[in-house]
């Protein structure tokens, strides 16, 4: 077993772009508590931070932005195209990180954890997991995704891409080895074969149970079986606004989970919900029009509320149309507030937001916790 009693470890690693963060999620689907080291780094130097003024301090004052925050992309054409300057940056980073997955794993409940790190071989990490699973993708197809996703040109992309180690190297010590060069689907079917050989017979975590309410309204989480379902629903409530396919939805799982409603058999609610970074997300609401607002709602927010706070989230964000907003004194009730991202405060939570607003939504927020989980880290 692993350096925590109790707790099955996965080690998950993978060069840049090889699909590392789809894959944590995919576990995260059949039960397992993700941990994302890389987005823990970022927060390891945030202004307040401990990492913050040793890496001022080592790279110079230059590499802060005008915002005060160090200027992560400054600092990476740096750091990727000089070894001694990463090591260095790794030396700071690195500890600081172990010190927070640390936290993170002994405060888990889940009993399966996987915790996601580009640099997982090179760190004290790799000793404290049972099992190392390793994603695999063509150059071409990372070139690609860098230049695609990350809007890097092509310079930048091969730069951080030659600047890692072959990837035969991280295959050669890997137990599992997810080959993710296809359809989200064909890699959903590598996951979980490999959950079942090597997971599930040793101490699989409990599945997730549906969550009922007092009007009999139940919350279940989807799993991608029921893609297809999830995919017309969303087509019909959206009156054909937003048309969604099978493959649509099972990309889409790449990303966020999806809570269903049920009225005994029927589904009269959909929502997408996404932790990334101890941020709880919801991007995407769809109910029922003859469905009662105020419980539809109440179940939903108690569910997100519930399991988000069981992943140690730190704050919940909803991101909604003005029709859904209309019954704002619902939202009110419930501890929610209208916020801008700049008014959140703290970086992550910006970032978190930032990435996913869609560009004509209302985001409300609540805190899940007083405390900072990782502060000051």
């Amino acid at each position: 077993m692993s350096a925590w009693p109790g707790k099955y470890v996965i080690g998950l690693t993978g060069n840049i772009a090889t699909g590392k963060s789809v894959v944590r999620l995919m576990l995260e689907h059949l039960g397992a508590y993700g941990i994302d080291a890389d987005a823990l780094a970022h927060r390891a130097i945030a202004q307040g931070a401990p990492g913050y003024q040793p890496v001022v301090e080592s790279f110079g004052r230059w590499v802060v932005g005008a915002d005060g925050e160090i200027d992560r992309a400054r600092l990476g054409r740096l750091v990727f195209s000089d070894s001694e300057a990463l090591s260095r940056l790794e030396a700071i980073i690195h500890p600081l990180v172990a010190q927070a997955v640390d936290v993170l794993v002994k405060r888990a409940k889940h009993k399966v954890i996987v915790i996601e790190a580009i640099k997982l071989l090179e760190s004290s990490l790799r000793s404290r997991c049972d099992v190392l699973w390793v994603t695999y993708a063509p150059p071409q197809i990372q070139l690609a995704r860098l230049m695609q996703r990350r809007k890097m040109d092509e310079m930048a992309a091969r730069q951080r891409i030659q600047a890692q180690p072959p990837q035969e190297q991280k295959i050669s010590a890997a137990d599992v080895v997810i080959r993710n060069q296809g359809s989200y689907e064909e890699a959903w079917q590598q996951v979980y074969a490999a959950w079942q050989r090597t997971v599930a017979p040793i101490q699989e975590a409990s599945p997730p149970q549906a969550a009922r309410t007092p009007k009999k309204l139940i919350v279940q989480r989807a799993s991608p079986r029921q893609a297809e379902e999830i995919a017309a629903f969303i087509t019909r409530l959206s009156a054909g606004r937003r048309k969604m396919s099978r493959a649509d939805v099972m990309e889409a799982f790449g990303e966020k989970a999806f809570l269903l409603l049920r009225s005994g058999d029927q589904i009269v609610g959909v929502v997408g919900w996404q932790v990334e970074n101890l941020v709880a997300r919801v991007n995407d609401f769809y109910l029922e029009p003859s469905q009662p607002f105020t419980p539809a709602v109440e179940a939903f927010t108690t569910e997100v509320e519930r399991a988000s706070r069981e992943l140690q989230c730190e704050i919940a964000l909803f991101f909604l149309s003005d029709v859904q907003l209309s019954r704002h004194n619902v939202w009110k009730a419930l501890g929610y507030q209208p916020s801008t991202i700049m008014e959140l405060g703290a970086r992550a939570w910006q970032e978190a937001a930032a990435e996913v607003m869609p560009g004509n939504a209302v985001m409300l927020y609540k805190l899940l916790r007083e405390d900072r989980v990782l502060r000051p880290v």
